[in-house]
């Protein structure tokens, strides 16, 4: 499954970004999808995730209140909202499928096993 980010851009502090992730042809038995970030010379950090079946969600406590992330079944795409946005928010930021027929979103990046290309945002102080 190729993932398709999109929607990262340059933006100012206290504004808004929404990130896209399409996964078409995903396997039906991978319920998670998450959002990642990683900043330069930094590790790769959780941001938020969702399964497919329920929309159960996780988030970073770095994140709560100001990211939402949703899904769309029918097109296979899962949606970051990313509002109240900071300079420290600034990264590529990754989708990634959980292949595992889980219940319930992991944090662990381990986990994810099909990543996709990053979509940069920048947020301007």
């Amino acid at each position: 499954v190729q993932l398709q980010a999109s929607g990262g851009g340059l933006v100012q502090a206290g504004g808004s970004l929404r990130l896209s992730c399409a996964a078409p042809g995903r396997p039906l038995s991978s319920n998670v999808m998450g959002w990642f970030r990683q900043a330069p010379r930094t590790e790769r950090e959780f941001v938020a995730a969702i399964t497919w079946r329920g929309g159960i969600t996780a988030y970073a406590d770095s994140v709560k209140g100001r990211f939402r992330i949703s899904r769309d079944n029918a097109k296979n795409t899962v949606f970051l909202q990313m509002n109240s946005l900071k300079p420290e928010d600034t990264a590529a930021y990754y989708c990634a499928t959980d292949p595992r027929n889980t219940v319930l979103p992991t944090r662990d990046p381990q986990a994810y096993d099909n990543w996709g290309q990053g979509t940069l945002v920048t947020v301007s102080s």
